[in-house]
């Protein structure tokens, strides 16, 4: 199983993964099918005009953000919710476990959050007596595992049906099955327990609605709903742009976030929680706190990379990235892989932190062409490339190497020199780099194309 590294070792820890025949395997045979099935969701439909649509939409609110959070608040507030404002991670925890501990809450049970992964909340909350239960499956297989997520849509991707049926076997203390219905159903079996006993339930949102004070919640398994409905205290964490105006732009993320994900034309399930249970209802929190956590947004809004706040956690990008597609997500060492993670966390966590991630995309455009937001992801990652040279984050060794390929590539008589050497040295080459270097490149051709044409 793969666990989550230090993504200063991104090249490391790619080469890793690259090794590792199972997760190779395993990422393949996901990815593919996640591709297939986008491409048979958007068959037919109309989705470049959907695209524009809902860039339009989250352009509309980057351009207006602190107006549409005030707004947010006072309609949130007004439907019976408390609503906090979290300027970091430490002071959403802070705010999240006062909540909790002002109301002697012990046991936890939590939908599939990324922000929370991000801020770090669970250990945070464990190391201080509380219980928390992760209950979308594959959170819950990962937190057995005690991993972070591989992927921000299927959290066990990197996993296969005989790792998760050893898992339960150990962890469980029930007999080995491969079976996913079967390990389906003892999942459940568990997780229903915990529902019943919980003393709160958290939260992240897909979106939020201003105009409403609106949480918009997407799930497959209706975990998401017996998080928010079955305990006392629902205790919602979203970052700050997740927004939309109104529920008369929901129409367009409904069609577009389901199909971007999964190629699904409709999420199994999809709630709408508007404050706290009223009178006449029969289920929902009568407490509702909604923590709206900034976390480094406000400072990206202002930069010349805010359009990666447009961004809607679909994993589509994810999914097409031909590096994510053989590597995983724990090479990646964030909360966040693939394109958008790339962006996202050199921004959240700083370039001189994170910057060799910008390695880990071959700038083909495929993120681009799936994004139902059009966040022009490559020309991001190229402007964060362009911000690594010249702050001096390369190595003084790779920026002479492309110096040196520059003035090559430049001189037509030296580029075919080179060519011509390489083929030559390439044993020497081979025998002074060591293992693992060379041996994911071509070897040299004897006659180049270049040759041959001329």
């Amino acid at each position: 199983m793969s666990t989550l590294r230090d993504r200063m070792d991104f090249r490391q820890n790619a080469a890793d993964a690259v090794k590792d025949a199972s997760l190779r395997r395993t990422m393949r045979t996901a990815t593919d099918v996640f591709a297939t099935m986008r491409t048979r969701g958007l068959n037919s439909l109309p989705i470049d005009t959907w695209r524009d649509e809902a860039s339009a939409i989250r352009q509309t609110i980057l351009d207006d953000l602190l107006a549409y959070l005030d707004q947010f608040t006072a309609a949130a507030t007004k439907a019976g919710a408390v609503v906090h404002r979290a300027r970091d991670a430490e002071s959403a925890r802070e705010t999240i476990f006062h909540i909790l501990k002002d109301r002697g809450v012990r046991k936890i049970v939590k939908s599939k959050s990324m922000v929370t992964e991000e801020i770090e909340l669970n250990p945070y909350l464990e190391h201080r007596g509380m219980s928390v239960v992760e209950t979308d499956l594959g959170e819950y297989i990962v937190q057995l595992a005690g991993e972070p997520p591989s992927h921000i849509l299927a959290p066990a991707l990197h996993m296969n049906r005989k790792q998760v049926g050893r898992l339960f076997a150990e962890k469980l203390g029930v007999e080995y099955s491969e079976d996913p219905e079967v390990l389906t159903r003892i999942a459940r079996d568990v997780l229903r327990k915990e529902f019943l006993a919980a003393d709160a339930g958290i939260s992240g949102a897909n979106l939020a609605v201003a105009e409403t004070g609106s949480l918009v919640i997407f799930t497959n398994e209706g975990n998401g709903r017996m998080v928010t409905t079955l305990p006392k205290l629902h205790v919602a964490v979203f970052t700050i742009e997740k927004l939309i105006p109104s529920l008369r732009e929901l129409p367009t993320f409904i069609r577009l976030l389901p199909r971007s994900a999964t190629g699904q034309p409709l999420s199994s399930y999809m709630s709408v929680v508007t404050g706290t249970r009223k009178a006449e209802e029969t289920c929902g929190a009568q407490e509702l706190h909604i923590v709206l956590l900034d976390n480094g947004r406000t400072g990206i809004l202002a930069g010349e990379y805010r359009e990666i706040l447009k961004c809607i956690r679909c994993s589509a990008c994810i999914n097409v990235c031909p590096v994510y597609r053989v590597i995983g997500g724990h090479a990646y060492g964030s909360t966040y892989p693939g394109p958008m993670g790339i962006v996202l966390t050199n921004l959240l966590e700083g370039i001189d932190k994170s910057h060799p991630l910008l390695d880990a995309s071959t700038l083909c455009g495929a993120c681009v062409d799936v994004c139902p937001v059009r966040v022009p992801l490559t020309d991001l990652i190229r402007r964060l490339r362009e911000r690594r040279v010249t702050e001096g984050l390369t190595p003084m060794a790779e920026r002479a190497e492309m110096a040196a390929f520059g003035l090559v590539a430049g001189s037509p008589a030296l580029f075919d020199f080179a060519q011509r050497v390489s083929r030559l040295s390439w044993p020497l080459l081979e025998m002074l780099s060591g293992p693992g270097t060379l041996e994911r490149l071509p070897r040299p051709v004897k006659d180049t194309f270049r040759r041959r044409m001329s």
